[in-house]
């Protein structure tokens, strides 16, 4: 496919100019994409097609100049090897208990190996499904964290689902282990988050933040050896890094998680504890109630065995 062509009469400024350069400074293209525009006879000047590069326009000349469409850029592939452990699917929709360690899609730093990757291999149907770079995605879950995430197989599904999503119509809830004991037995985070301004890699609770709000429950309490409190966590958004932003935000991280400071050798961990335990919603398509609970992983479950 190509754009319509491009039309442009040469002023003063440019007579006498080499064709090639005069294309290159109305399209907006490189030297030398604009050569290949020129000896593919893409070039026509008032009317003639000019091949020759090193042909010397004229003021008040017309150029008309087909530009090819750029291409569409190539979203990911399929990738068999990607584990995708599905505890739900239907013809509109799949659940998947996503491994710790495993990236949802394609993004900076990570071309290939997401789940994406292996959810094209298994469902090919959804590359035409939400974003290009995306497929089927309609939230997601970091790196390191694990648990039950809801994925799109049809426009439809993906459409209703993300108005769920914004419409706090879908139930997640998340396990957590933090450093200390949080005065309140239950409460509400209500504190906005966006990206840090001294850290972009980051996110924090600032004013120029988008709205978030997270409900916590203490589970229950430990004291030996170390002081923790597992906590159960609902998100009524879904900003990045909430929880983990959030919890420590009133002075509890997350145990295990390098970035926001709760890795402490006390406790090792290598990634944060956080589980998406707890998935309900209606249906996007038949409206019927579906609810998906995960068990904690064996490397969580440890570190819980540890402690009195």
């Amino acid at each position: 496919m190509t754009a319509p062509a491009v039309r442009e009469v040469v002023p003063r400024a440019l007579d006498g100019q080499r064709l090639d350069r005069v294309v290159a400074l109305v399209t907006g293209r490189s030297r030398s994409e604009a050569a290949e525009l020129v000896d593919g006879g893409a070039v026509l000047v008032d009317g003639r097609p000019v091949t020759a590069r090193t042909h010397r326009v004229a003021e008040g000349e017309t150029l008309e100049i087909t530009v090819p469409d750029a291409p569409a850029p190539a979203g990911p592939a399929p990738d068999p090897a990607v584990p995708v452990p599905v505890v739900y699917e239907d013809a509109d929709l799949v659940v998947v208990d996503k491994p710790a360690g495993l990236v949802v899609h394609p993004g900076a730093g990570r071309a290939e190996g997401t789940l994406v990757n292996g959810l094209l291999a298994r469902y090919p149907e959804i590359a035409g499904v939400g974003q290009p770079d995306r497929p089927g995605i309609v939230h997601r879950l970091d790196r390191g964290t694990s648990g039950l995430l809801l994925v799109a197989r049809t426009p439809r599904a993906h459409e209703a689902l993300v108005r769920l999503l914004a419409g706090r119509q879908v139930e997640r809830r998340y396990r957590t282990l933090v450093w200390g004991t949080p005065s309140s037995a239950t409460g509400v985070i209500d504190a906005p988050i966006g990206r840090s301004p001294r850290d972009r890699t980051r996110m924090a609770v600032t004013v120029t933040g988008k709205p978030a709000r997270t409900r916590y429950e203490v589970v229950r309490t430990y004291h030996d050896p170390v002081e923790v409190s597992e906590l159960v966590c609902h998100l009524e958004t879904g900003r990045t890094h909430q929880i983990r932003v959030h919890l420590g935000s009133i002075g509890h991280r997350v145990v295990g998680d390098r970035r926001y400071g709760g890795d402490r050798q006390s406790l090792p961990l290598d990634r944060p504890f956080l589980h998406a335990e707890h998935l309900a919603l209606d249906h996007p398509v038949t409206g019927e109630r579906l609810a998906f609970t995960s068990p904690l992983p064996e490397d969580l479950a440890a570190v819980l065995a540890r402690l009195r």
